[in-house]
């Protein structure tokens, strides 16, 4: 790969923890100069996010979130470091943070701070409930998203306590969310389509309700409000569920006519087909409980492994794995989703790839900085001389 779309575009970022890090490492990976500015006091806390740690102030957490990136250990609530911002915004294109709604404000890092300096900058804002409205200064974090938004109410059995997602995916939704606004809106002020900068903003509460899509237009049309089905079930088509196979489960997907006729008969149970309580979409639904046992005797007798082995490529189908089958299943290999990135202490880390491919190949990656990694550096690029940079240092400024 020669180049990488974003190689050119600078953002600079105030970030912690998942939405906005898993965001804007998007960027990175793309080619874009992420610089994270990080207080000199510790940075970003996932640095200090155990169990796994590699060295002082590293951690495998941060690393999942941070590859390709510059660290830039910073006060910007001293003068001398809000002086340093101030010129590395005069070469940037954005300004992103992860912060309480009034905070960009206060520290100076929104749109009306930053135009004197550079009208073209664009300030993207990730916040747990947005920045004017009564919530503002709310704290918040993605599983409050998701028992609020309704996320917990769709997910589990019906007969179970409200259930989360197993991961933070309203952070990462929210991060992909901010990622695709700030990108379009930095490509309108460099087209002219926008003759200026602008704050962008985007917050974990609506991206969650967003996610609520065809259910909540539902809800907001008919009154609807759809629960949790046993199995995982699909809310308005089966057999699009859980199924019992003889050592597991497996997830089936015969979600419109042709794959329950290739499901049937692949199963051998075409006698399914020619039952009056599933001959259609409608009557299967309605008898869904009664379908469930049908499916489960069949599922039964063999393996789950067997089963995808006999189904593969015929009938939308997966087996249900735990963490460690996910991340050793052969596939990974294939597509090389799994990839080593070589760390200061630790050669043989391994990482997801990220998913976009270019041109049919993997993103490169390089492991994510050490606390103010390339402060110095960074420093040199907009003219501080040694002694400055050393004045800095010495005046905690800077690590």
């Amino acid at each position: 790969m020669t180049a990488l779309p974003l190689t050119g575009i600078r953002i600079l970022t105030f970030e912690a923890f998942g939405a906005g890090p898993y965001g804007s490492m998007f960027f990175a990976d793309l080619g874009a100069d992420v610089i994270k500015i990080e207080n000199p006091d510790g940075g970003d806390f996932t640095r200090q996010t155990g169990p796994y740690f590699l060295g002082d102030d590293d951690s495998q957490f941060y690393q999942s979130l941070n590859l390709n990136k510059r660290s830039l250990a910073l006060d910007i609530k001293q003068p001398e470091g809000r002086a340093v911002l101030h010129d590395l915004v005069k070469g940037a294109h954005a300004v992103l943070n992860n912060l309480r709604g009034s905070q960009p404000a206060k520290l100076g890092i929104d749109y009306a701070s930053l135009k004197a300096i550079n009208p073209r900058i664009v300030c993207a804002h990730l916040s747990a409930y947005g920045r004017n409205n009564s919530r503002g200064d709310w704290p918040g974090y993605d599983y409050l998203m998701q028992a609020e938004a309704g996320f917990l109410s769709l997910t589990g059995e019906p007969d179970g306590p409200p259930a989360r997602f197993g991961l933070s995916m309203v952070d990462y939704m929210t991060g992909m969310t901010m990622a695709f606004g700030l990108v379009s809106t930095i490509l309108g002020v460099k087209t002219g389509t926008l003759p200026e900068g602008c704050d962008v903003d985007v917050s974990l509460m609506d991206t969650a309700l967003h996610q609520l899509t065809y259910p909540g237009i539902w809800y907001l049309n008919e009154g609807l409000v759809t629960g949790r089905n046993p199995r995982g079930a699909h809310p308005s088509v089966t057999p699009s569920q859980l199924q019992k196979t003889k050592d597991g489960w497996i997830f089936v997907m015969a979600q419109n006519p042709k794959f329950w006729d290739l499901l049937v008969k692949a199963i051998a149970r075409t006698d399914l087909a020619a039952d009056p309580r599933f001959v259609d979409l409608a009557a299967r639904l309605a008898n869904r409980a009664e379908l469930t046992k049908e499916l489960d005797s069949a599922f039964s007798a063999r393996t789950t492994a067997e089963w995808i082995e006999k189904l593969k490529g015929i009938v939308p189908v997966g087996p249900v794995y735990d963490m460690a089958q996910a991340l050793d299943n052969p596939f990974l290999t294939e597509t090389a989703m799994v990839k080593t990135v070589p760390h200061p202490d630790r050669a043989d880390m391994r990482t997801l790839a990220n998913p976009i491919k270019l041109d049919g190949e993997r993103l490169p990656a390089k492991h994510a900085p050490k606390l103010g990694a390339d402060t110095a550096a960074l420093l040199r690029e907009i003219g501080r001389t040694e002694a400055q940079i050393d004045a800095l240092r010495a005046a905690k400024v800077i690590v």
